[in-house]
């Protein structure tokens, strides 16, 4: 069966305050790029059989996949599809703020400069959409929350309100399958 690896960045510095990155380039913390090399090591001792890292180009991304790759001497590329959503007016407040709440459930809305869900929904859908086409490959997503979510919409049925609410913990690994 063909497989995609995905997983989150380690934690940031906006992480740990609570607030929303989106493409705002939060640095790793150092509990961050212990987690990444942490999970390189999994991968490594795991016998995942993946072929290539893709990765964000958002620093926290990057670092992660590349302290991946290290750890595994799996080859690893910038892929600019898997930058974060652009949250507009919310980047830098609570991520847990009443009206960004409201505005996940809203996916026309672009939060005044920033980018919908469903453009989100529209670049990820076409980077899955080819990588379910090379079936010969086994590919490790690196990139964020908010992907996350449209990564899991993609495999799963989810209602608006399951998706607002979905997500993953800092560099844990989720693996998918194509039918």
């Amino acid at each position: 069966m063909h497989k995609l690896y995905f997983t989150r960045h380690g934690e940031t510095v906006w992480n740990v305050e609570n607030k929303i990155c989106g493409m705002t380039d939060s640095p790793l913390t150092e509990r961050g790029r212990a987690q990444a090399r942490a999970l390189g090591q999994k991968v490594k001792a795991g016998g995942y059989a993946i072929d290539e890292i893709l990765y964000s180009p958002l620093s926290r991304a990057a670092d992660t996949a590349k302290a991946i790759a290290d750890a595994t001497g799996i080859p690893a590329r910038c892929e600019p599809r898997l930058r974060e959503q652009c949250f507009g007016r919310y980047e830098g407040t609570p991520r847990n703020g009443e009206k960004f709440r409201i505005s996940k459930t809203c996916f026309a809305d672009r939060y005044d400069g920033g980018e919908s869900m469903l453009q989100l929904a529209q670049r990820i859908y076409n980077l899955l959409d080819e990588l379910r086409d090379q079936p010969d490959k086994t590919y490790l997503l690196v990139a964020h929350n908010g992907i996350a979510r449209v990564v899991e919409s993609y495999f799963h049925d989810m209602t608006n309100e399951e998706y607002a609410l979905a997500g993953i913990r800092n560099c844990e690994l989720v693996e998918y399958h194509f039918d």
